[in-house]
Formats: C-alpha cells, structure tokens, sequence
C-alpha cells in the first residue's frame, strides 16, 4: 500500500493498489470533502462557543480502502471511493470515520398542470401531478424503486446543467436551465445564511456515512390534459448506461406517500411545502 503526503493538510494518505496520487487528487468529490472537514475542524479552535473548543478534534490521517472506476478503457475516471479518517482529539477519542464519497447529485421535481385548469383555481391542488420514475435500484435491493428523478453530477458539470440534462434523458423534456428553481436556494436564501462550516445548499441522505448531497430543483408546467396519460407508463432512460426506467405520474398531494421510501422526494415535499406556507412560491 502506497503512501502519500498532503501539505494542506499536513497528514498522510495511504492509498491502496492501482490508485495513484494524481488521480486520487484530481476527484473531486475528495478534495470537497477534504476541504469542508477541515474548515469544520478549524471552527473549534476559532469558535470559543463550539462544543469542542476546549478539546478540539484534529485529522490525522486518511486510508483509502477502496474504489471503482465509471467507464471504459483507457477513459475510466473514479467514480466511487471508501475510506476511513483517523479524526481524534488530544485525550485520543475518536469520532466515527468510515466514508463512502460519491459526490453530489440532483433531483428534480416536475409538476404538471392540465391547461384546462386556471390558474390559482381552487381545484389547481388536486390537478398538479408529479412525474416520477419507477427503476431498478440494485444497492437498495429493488426492481422497482420509485423516486423523484435524479442524477450524479459529473466532473465539472453544473448542477442546473445536471438537472436540465436528466429530465430530458428520463423524462423527455427540454426545459432550459433558466426556467429551473432550485428550491434548497431558496431556503437557505430565505434563511440568510453566512458563515458556519460552509455546506452546500443541499439535501444529505446518509450523512452517516456518505458524503452525497442533493439540491432539489423544480420545474412547473402546463400541459394538454390528454398528454398526461401518455405519461403514466411511459418508457425512458439510456439503455447503454444500464437505465430501465418507466414513469409514473402522481398528485402533488400524494407525494409524501406515493414517494416515502425515496428521501428526495420527502425533502422535496418538506421545501415546497414551506416555502409554499412562507410565500416564497
């Protein structure tokens, strides 16, 4: 197992066979975490209100135990990666350690509204209807797993970009960056927020153990009644990339439990909700 320096921070980092530093380094989803952890760790000594102020924790090293590359040859790029972190304080307690990082993603909420229906009517509620995906999710142990529509968020990629390009791969939609809203935005807009450890305005699924976040957007729009029914069914998704996706449309209303085992959906129902109660929507 082969070692390597950091110099900011100063720790070492041991690497195990067939990654090197460099492409350790260049990953993003590494250096983000990396980065934001250590900002964290530096509010205890700063903070003289912080929890650990009197016995601050500090990094000192990090073990990556393994990682997968996404692609083909000779294009393959790390996609996924395990390691622990050796975080403890002076009296040596530690804090748990085991990270799975992935990098961000996006979800997307898109509510469509027959045309029929006027705006701000009092039935607009029972007419707005959510489209989402039925699919395979191997980790979570299913063939038909349904959840709001989502994606990874490549090198380099955008997060509206993201979110554009996977409704129109999953749903079919061509809807410009510009007419998306990102709902977590405009929470934490609502909230004001500055300082603290600095983390992206984001949903966190696991944050037990993954670094995964997910800002959730969302996209409004009126459609022909009769095109609705050619949704509910409807098969979607990039068969080379393993995608088997069929869509289902559902009430807004019904959300919370038509989507209650995908947390994307639930912190999106929470958002828009609150938002919808604050007058922010």
């Amino acid at each position: 197992m082969a070692t390597i320096t950091l110099k900011s921070p100063s720790i070492t980092v041991k690497l195990p066979e067939g990654l090197s530093g460099e492409r350790l380094l260049a990953f993003s989803p590494f250096n983000n975490w990396l980065k934001t952890l250590t900002s964290s760790l530096s509010l205890q000594r700063s903070n003289p209100s912080h929890p650990f102020h009197t016995d601050p924790y500090s990094l000192h090293s990090i073990t990556i135990q393994s990682f997968d590359l996404f692609g083909r040859a000779p294009d393959q790029r790390l996609g996924f990666l395990k390691l622990t972190a050796d975080v403890r304080n002076a009296a040596n307690e530690t804090l748990p350690g085991s990270v799975f990082l992935r990098g961000p993603s996006v979800a997307m909420l898109v509510m469509l509204i027959p045309d029929d229906v006027p705006a701000g009517a009092k039935n607009e509620m029972d007419e707005r209807y959510v489209v989402l995906t039925v699919q395979p999710r191997i980790p979570a142990g299913s063939l038909e797993f349904v959840e709001l529509p989502a994606g990874m968020v490549d090198e380099g990629g955008s997060f509206a970009g993201t979110a554009a390009q996977e409704i129109r791969e999953e749903l079919g939609l061509e809807i410009p960056e510009s007419e998306l809203r990102c709902l977590s935005d405009m929470v934490a807009e609502s909230r004001g927020e500055e300082g603290g450890e600095g983390l992206p305005a984001a949903m966190y699924p696991s944050a037990g153990g993954c670094d995964e976040h997910i800002p959730i957007y969302m996209h409004e729009r009126r459609v022909p009644r009769d095109t609705l029914k050619e949704w509910t069914g409807k098969l979607t998704g990039l068969r080379d990339d393993g995608e088997r996706i069929t869509l289902k449309l559902v009430k807004m209303k019904d959300l919370w439990r038509e989507g209650r085992y995908d947390a994307k959906a639930l912190a999106a129902v929470a958002l828009w909700e609150g938002l919808r109660r604050e007058s922010k929507l």
